[in-house]
């Protein structure tokens, strides 16, 4: 009896120690500039792998020294009518930081010409499964040619391309060859952003940091609406609609999640690149899709 109670107590005494740091976290997170900013609540933070990721680059930047703002999920305009949403910059006194923040697991190989780098998981008995994806630095060259144009007029200040990875995945061999971008995991980062650092010897003036702030913080602040059309322009450039001439059913199918229409697709990328699927009409609103059999 006494040994039961002894392990209650115990039980009891562990379950307050987490509540206690889970109270003193989400604190923390209500603080961060993170939270000001994107004002995600911490439990959809948390079991959201990417938003996790932008957060916990933050926290790595955050002991950098020197005067410094921060802008999260930044849609900078393009001449098209289209965005391109930088993860994290970050305006720092050495120049303009803009982070790509990606979450895998698994192997990573990729050059920095590549159009897709390759992600490759082990499934056991020595074999591993390859998925493709989009090199992140030329997405993250995008950001900076486009935010470079918006910002004008600062031929003195330099700007840094950056690739985080979380510390799931292993960097095995990415070839790096211009000199103008860094690909580091997660616990590199710090250390790498602080070289650059040290190496710049102009110094941005604090007036000049807050102009560039005020200028690219609407930017963030941008309502569903432009979100949504973000990510149906992202989403047109990697699948295809297919024509009604190639339907090969000719009633109209109907999601059965929430009743809008089904449209015939092309996965364009992946192991099933070349396969058509049903797709739902108000993606991403509703992800449902059905394979054809």
């Amino acid at each position: 009896m006494i040994i039961l109670f002894m392990f209650f107590i115990l039980f009891l005494v562990g379950v307050l120690c987490l509540f206690f740091v889970l109270i003193t976290e989400i604190k923390k997170y209500k603080e961060s500039e993170y939270y000001k900013s994107t004002k995600f609540p911490y439990w959809k933070m948390y079991f959201d792998k990417g938003r996790f990721g932008e957060y916990d680059t933050y926290r790595c930047l955050c002991s950098l020294e020197g005067y410094k703002k921060y802008l999260f999920n930044c849609y900078i305009p393009k001449t098209d009518g289209t965005t391109t949403e930088a993860d994290i910059i970050m305006i720092h006194e050495s120049g303009i930081y803009v982070f790509e923040s990606k979450e895998y697991s698994g192997w990573i190989f990729g050059t920095e010409t590549q159009r897709e780098w390759t992600q490759a998981l082990p499934t056991g008995r020595g074999k591993s499964q390859k998925e493709q994806f989009f090199n992140p630095i030329i997405q993250n060259k995008v950001h900076l040619k486009w935010l470079q144009l918006y910002l004008k007029d600062l031929s003195n200040v330099k700007f840094y391309s950056y690739i985080v990875f979380g510390m799931q995945c292993e960097l095995k061999n990415i070839t790096l060859t211009s000199g103008e971008h860094h690909v580091v995991k997660r616990e590199e980062l710090l250390e790498t952003v602080l070289q650059n650092a040290f190496a710049s010897a102009e110094k941005i003036p604090k007036l000049l940091i807050n102009e560039i702030y005020e200028k690219l913080y609407p930017l963030t602040q941008v309502g569903e609406i432009e979100k949504n059309e973000h990510i149906e322009n992202i989403r047109k450039r990697y699948e295809k609609p297919v024509s009604s001439t190639e339907l090969p059913e000719t009633q109209e199918k109907i999601c059965p999640r929430c009743g809008a229409k089904l449209v015939l697709k092309v996965a364009k990328r992946g192991n099933y690149a070349g396969n058509k699927f049903y797709g739902c009409k108000n993606y991403p609103g509703c992800k449902y899709i059905e394979n054809l059999k």
